[in-house]
């Protein structure tokens, strides 16, 4: 007989059986092997803050040094390497996997699913984002980091202007973390078209998935551009073409092109999820569904698909045709309407429900005031005329931050906070997140609100010192002291972080009152995630059941690794799947691709050999394994 979860085998005996599957090894090997989502999230998480801290000590040292006209605290050589590392760091590090780490937590939890589709490729993923992340600061600490920028303008970028391998290193560090953030959207996207618990519609999952699924589409045709580009420019570097040198037929401005039809809709791809995290603390923290969820839909989707439309408004200066222009101000334009559908709706279910103020909802409420603000600047360097006068001072300087700190990290800190006692079972000190939130969100205004007054008096960007008596001096050491209550509010955030972690109140399964199926399990969640897999039939599952237990599907394999795939579109039960084990060769092929991505800046050989060891490992972890005896269907309980 084939052991199933059922009427026959609940309670006590079911949790021992499934925790003794879906456990993995104890030990070293078995912490590298786990294909756990848990597991896997936790470290993306953990290690996308560390890459944080690590940007925001660049950011304080680039802070010092403009404090005042005529600094001499570091040189110019100097400066560029730390400018590139913290944008480099804080987009391709930070930004972007933070919020595909959250997702690989919640979104299995959220769509009823006991992990994630291909367990594999996400922890594949995970070490090949470390690996990438290794490589960059390594190379900073040996002197050879980039100095190129974050955004390697090419012909700066090219040998001619940049020898040696700092520039090669950037470039690999984009290949790194593309290959990472793909492997991460195939997956998420498999969950959620695949793997959502019974009666699950698509008009009854959750914003924060919808958000993930619009994402994780835009990683997948955005990615591929800058993947491109940064293999162009290394080609240009080390093997002698001319993609983007002029005397050779090649063009500079192809670069900027792709580097930026990846790059617009990367603003939106670290913007989308934090909607997500808004639209999840509205929920709760109003006491009602959100307000005009089918616009809230659309307004991601639109977003979406504008955002791969809107490109060239990077390249205002660059002397494209004007007709261009028109229809690029436009698009930049037409983007911030969904935008501002989805302000007015989380308004509309603050303003008609019963809101809680507690931490979460305080980042919601600085979220919505400063990204209006970065919207509104936005919107003014659409248009080109003001955008040629603007383009390269710290006006843009202060809307990227006012756009990406306040549209994204916020929201980010609130929701650490709203699932925090879900990943620990413990709940963080309200006292200290209260004084963390005031301390950031005055220190972020009083940081960035200057550099808009010091772009519109000409200050240029991305230099390292500036001229005394341009009236710039003031602004800057304003903004220097906001830099360090930032970094006081984020050094606040982390006690409690940490103190919360190990004596931090104890959480039961669902502390905050929450609707979604997250909070239906326990906190933390068993390593199955739910002893039967739950049916949903609204959009509020937990509010409907009102405390009451929600009906489940019964009938998986409790001693073999097994998921339920539902149908696409209405979440119907479909067929039984089995789930990948544990495996050591997922961080073994990591390792040989690194090896490879690596090697390749030294010598192309690299490429030729190094694709023998990586073949080896994805033979390895591909290999047919014993086929499984057809069991019965899963029931309706």
């Amino acid at each position: 007989m084939i052991a199933r979860d059922g009427p026959e085998l609940q309670g006590a005996e079911l949790h021992d059986r499934l925790t003794r599957t879906w456990s993995r090894k104890p030990g070293l090997i078995g912490w590298l092997s786990t294909v756990d989502h848990k597991e896997v999230g936790r470290r993306y998480i953990v290690t996308a803050f560390v890459f944080f801290v690590l940007a925001g000590v660049l950011a304080l040292i680039m802070r010092t040094q403009l404090a005042r006209p005529e600094s001499g605290l570091i040189t110019a050589d100097r400066y560029n390497q730390i400018f590139t590392m913290h944008g480099s760091t804080m987009m391709f590090l930070f930004a972007v996997p933070v919020m595909d780490a959250v997702a690989i937590y919640l979104i299995p939890l959220m769509v009823g699913a006991r992990n994630i589709a291909f367990p594999r490729l996400h922890a594949f993923s995970y070490y090949m984002y470390l690996g990438g992340g290794l490589m960059l600061w390594i190379a900073f600490a040996l002197n050879i980091g980039p100095d190129i920028g974050w955004f390697a303008y090419t012909p700066l970028s090219g040998p001619e202007y940049d020898p040696g391998k700092r520039a090669d290193m950037w470039a690999q560090m984009i290949t790194f973390t593309e290959v990472a953030a793909l492997a991460v959207s195939a997956s998420i996207i498999g969950t959620i078209f695949k793997q959502r618990a019974p009666g699950m519609r698509l008009d009854r999952m959750p914003l924060f998935v919808w958000a993930m699924l619009v994402v994780s589409f835009m990683v997948i045709f955005a990615m591929p551009a800058i993947a491109l580009a940064s293999g162009f420019l290394i080609s240009d570097r080390l093997v002698g073409t001319q993609f983007f040198n002029p005397a050779e037929g090649g063009d500079p401005i192809l670069w900027q092109h792709m580097f930026w039809f990846f790059g617009h809709p990367e603003v939106y791809i670290i913007f989308l999820p934090a909607t997500g995290f808004v639209s999840q603390i509205t929920e709760t923290f109003s006491g009602r569904s959100v307000f005009g969820y089918p616009y809230m839909v659309l307004a991601l989707v639109a977003t979406g698909l504008l955002a791969f439309g809107l490109w060239v408004h990077h390249m205002f200066a660059t002397g494209l045709p004007r007709m261009g222009y028109a229809f690029y101000t436009a698009a930049s334009m037409t983007v911030a309407i969904p935008s501002g559908v989805q302000i007015f709706c989380w308004i509309a279910t603050i303003w008609s429900g019963r809101p809680r103020f507690g931490v979460p909802m305080l980042y919601v409420i600085g979220f919505i005031i400063t990204f209006v603000i970065g919207g509104l600047s936005g919107v003014m360097v659409a248009s080109v005329p003001l955008d040629l006068q603007m383009h390269d001072t710290y006006f843009v300087v202060a809307h990227f931050h006012y756009v990406l700190i306040g549209g994204a990290v916020f929201p980010l800190l609130g929701v650490v906070t709203y699932w925090f006692p879900k990943i620990t079972g413990r709940m963080m000190s309200e006292r200290l997140g209260r004084w963390a939130f005031g301390i950031v969100f005055a220190s972020f205004h009083l940081t960035f609100m200057p550099m808009h007054w010091t772009g519109l008096m000409g200050m240029p960007r991305r230099v390292y010192t500036y001229p005394a008596g341009m009236g710039w001096d003031a602004l800057n050491f304003v903004s220097t002291i906001g830099a360090f209550g930032i970094a006081i509010a984020v050094i606040l955030f982390l006690v409690n972080v940490f103190t919360s972690y190990w004596k931090g109140e104890l959480a039961g399964p669902n502390p905050w009152g929450g609707t979604s199926l997250e909070w239906a399990t326990t906190s933390p969640p068993p390593p199955y995630n739910f002893a039967h897999v739950p049916v949903v039939e609204s959009r509020t599952p937990l509010w409907d059941a009102d405390g009451g237990p929600l009906p489940v599907m019964t009938g998986l394999r409790v001693d073999e690794r097994e998921t339920l795939l539902t149908t696409l579109i209405d979440a119907e039960p479909d067929v039984r799947e089995a789930s990948a084990e544990p495996s050591i060769w997922p961080l073994l092929a990591a390792i040989a691709t690194s090896i490879l991505f690596v090697g390749s800046v030294f010598t192309p050989w690299a490429v030729v050999w190094g694709a023998i060891p990586v073949a080896i490992a994805l033979t390895a972890w591909f290999w047919p394994k014993r086929s499984r005896e057809p069991g019965e269907e899963p029931v309706i309980a």
